[in-house]
């Protein structure tokens, strides 16, 4: 088959400091990281798919997909850099999102420091309107009151309004009321409506998810049409999809109208990139590790599929604290992520400890070895001193790191102040980040109900390959994978998402009062919703339909997620649900509770393409010794110590090739530590597996 008859597919993943491309020309894989430009995004992603297309012997016109995930949106709500907004609530509810749920999540913090409200409290307007948590209205909204404050709207010259209404869920007629009023008058003017952005109960959730969407859509809308422009103008002709949160693939049209679902686009991507990896290797409990240059990604993978989750919170004040953060009410892949990456930067605090991140030194100015200007002490400036990064193989030898500005940084910042040496410090930086990474990957087990002891690591992003055995000897699991390619891993993530949407709503009923036939009516509407959604991208395919139920027992605050059949519900079907449920919370928590009625919260249904066969690999057995390419002196955690480590290049080992620790197998965008303990084979897919060396241990 000649090259211009092969299917070539682009993912594009955009992080705090690099942005990833990767291609497939058929079976071939192409990949680079080039800078990510923080005043214009899509200039990265031409750079980089120049780079990439040329070393592919493509052209823009080739290209026949490309998938695209980003953290602008997060990064946006972090930095509050969205634009002028406005909230319009129910009277009354004026103060919902800074009154958040009132709980504590440090009890005992007499400094306490919450988030403060997306919006400020001289942005948010209240309308009289009242609707009852059945739908039916209570007080409809007068125009005389609409047009007052569609004026005040104006006078203050917002460019985007958030509209989030008492039980809106139950019935967004008012809030569409208000939007369409707004939009004629003022059609340049960016809403949003929480009936549509996210139908869920529970206001303060639902409100700070629409006040969200509202502050970045502007913003994201121009973005990702500028970025549809410049490609058409580089000569690109096909489709531009976005990956959502939920570890799907949406329209770029979709992206714009609801850009908070984008919010972890990239971290869904190597999750689903994990999953794909676990199910070829037949893993069924596996620990995602993703770690780039700003933040690390830790996902438990069971059954071959990420854990998922309604809400996500962005933003925490408190690294590990559920609660601390701004709560955004969408399905999402459910993850810890905490700010450790190769950009975090490292400082003493006040009790003279050794504290890294969650500030970034990003890609502007970038760690001191980057010579562009930064002066803070990285966990990258730490591995460059430490041995574990060449500084002439960086990023493929397109960067050229400065060993000298690392060290000159960790001993003004670190190593002074506490009387170390700069070797001492660079330990004392990347021991750190190592544990708090092996802490949250130890508390998303704990709070999953999970023992790590049997599970296998799957490692990728720029850091992770370079950081994962450390964090496997920390968390007791015997053995990592290292996908081909894992340095752009999230991209490539994206090649094997489905296309598809899920649409999430509410609808509480007790089993008690079951009434089937609601029920059928707002679930054929939420499959018309998903359906239509994952039809932009599947054309004229069916999509495959998935059902969940969440449901609790009467009393209880929160609920769990239970698998359902698609089909329609009679009256009987309220034995079947209890009995589904009751199944899921024994898995959950051990044992039923007997006595007690049972709810029904909320419903998801997600339409999705079928999913790809996938090709299972056998693990390699027969092995050869590989041969190194020379040696340099790495620091070994462990061992505390620098130990002659043999050197590998990875686009060199063949099918079979052994590499015994202590090792570094570099590659263009990562390199993979092997300790002296560890043992690491070449998959027939080229992975690096690499486990304990029973007989060395």
């Amino acid at each position: 088959m000649s090259l211009d008859k092969k299917l070539v597919r682009v993912g594009v993943d955009i992080g705090g400091t690099f942005t990833d491309v990767a291609l497939e020309v058929g079976a071939a894989l192409f990949t680079t990281k080039v800078l990510t430009d923080y005043s214009a995004p899509e200039r990265a992603i031409l750079a980089g798919l120049n780079q990439i297309l040329e070393q592919a012997g493509c052209t823009f016109g080739d290209i026949d997909v490309i998938i695209h995930g980003t953290t602008l949106a997060t990064n946006a709500l972090i930095e509050r850099r969205g634009v002028p907004t406005a909230l319009i609530t129910t009277e009354g509810f004026r103060d919902v999102i800074e009154m958040r749920t009132e709980n504590r999540f440090e009890q005992y913090d007499l400094n306490i420091v919450l988030p403060p409200a997306l919006i400020d409290r001289e942005h948010r307007y209240v309308l009289r309107e009242r609707m009852d948590a059945h739908g039916k209205t209570l007080i409809a909204p007068s125009p005389e009151d609409i047009e007052t404050l569609i004026s005040e709207i104006e006078k203050k010259g917002y460019e985007s309004v958030a509209i989030g209404f008492l039980h809106s869920y139950a019935n967004g007629k008012h809030e569409q009321q208000v939007r369409d009023a707004l939009q004629a008058r003022l059609p340049q003017l960016s809403v949003s409506i929480s009936s549509e952005v996210s139908p869920q109960i529970r206001e303060y959730e639902r409100f700070n998810t629409v006040c969200a969407n509202a502050y970045v859509k502007p913003l994201i809308k121009s973005y990702l049409s500028r970025l549809v422009q410049e490609l058409k103008g580089q000569g690109a002709v096909c489709d531009v999809f976005m990956m959502h949160s939920g570890g799907g693939i949406i329209s770029v049209e979709t992206a714009a109208e609801f850009p908070v679902r984008l919010v972890e686009s990239g971290p869904a991507g190597g999750a689903i990139f994990a999953a794909y990896i676990a199910e070829r290797y037949g893993l069924e409990s596996v620990l995602s590790f993703d770690m780039g240059g700003t933040t690390a990604k830790v996902c438990l993978i069971e059954n071959y599929a990420p854990k998922t989750a309604k809400i996500f919170e962005v933003a925490r004040t408190y690294r590990f604290k559920k609660g601390s953060g701004m709560p955004i009410s969408i399905p999402v892949v459910e993850m810890v992520e905490i700010g450790a990456g190769g950009g975090s930067i490292a400082s003493v605090d006040g009790m003279n400890q050794i504290r890294v991140g969650p500030r970034s030194a990003g890609s502007e100015p970038g760690p001191a070895c980057y010579q562009r200007g930064g002066e803070s002490p990285t966990v990258t400036d730490a591995n460059v001193v430490l041995g574990k990064l060449d500084p002439d193989y960086f990023a493929g030898g397109q960067m050229k790191l400065d060993a000298e500005l690392a060290k000159r940084a960790i001993k003004k910042d670190i190593a002074d102040p506490l009387g170390l040496s700069e070797t001492s410090a660079a330990y004392g930086i990347v021991e750190v980040v190592d544990e708090n990474m092996a802490n949250a990957g130890r508390v998303h087990a704990v709070e999953s109900g999970y023992d790590l002891g049997g599970f296998t690591m799957i490692t990728f992003g720029g850091a992770g390959p370079v950081h994962a055995a450390r964090l496997c000897e920390k968390m007791a699991i015997d053995a990592f994978l290292v996908p081909y390619g894992a340095g752009v891993g999230s991209a490539l993530g994206f090649l094997r998402a489905p296309f598809g949407f899920e649409s999430a709503r509410s609808g509480f009923m007790k089993l008690t009062v079951f009434a089937a036939d609601k029920v059928n009516q707002l679930l054929a509407s939420m499959e018309q919703e998903a359906t239509s959604f994952a039809r932009q991208g599947l054309k004229n395919v069916d999509p495959v339909l998935e059902r969940v139920a969440y449901m609790r027992y009467a009393g209880q605050g929160w609920e769990i997620p239970v698998q359902v059949p698609v089909r329609d519900f009679a009256q009987e079907d309220s034995a079947f649900l209890k009995n589904e449920f009751e199944k899921a919370y024994v898995r959950f928590f051990g044992r039923a509770i007997d006595g007690l009625d049972v709810e029904i919260v909320s419903w998801s249904v997600r339409a999705s393409s079928s999913p790809a066969e996938v090709k299972k690999i056998k693990k390699v057995e027969q092995t050869q010794l590989a041969v190194s390419e020379g040696s340099r002196l790495v620091f070994e955690s462990k061992l505390e110590k620098f130990v002659e480590s043999g050197i590998y290049n990875r686009d060199r080992l063949n099918v079979g090739d052994q590499v015994t620790g202590p090792a570094i197998i570099v590659e263009r965008e990562t390199a993979t530590m092997i300790p002296s303990t560890f043992i690491a084979t070449v998959q027939t897919d080229l992975c690096l597996f690499v486990e304990i060396d029973k007989q060395a241990k």
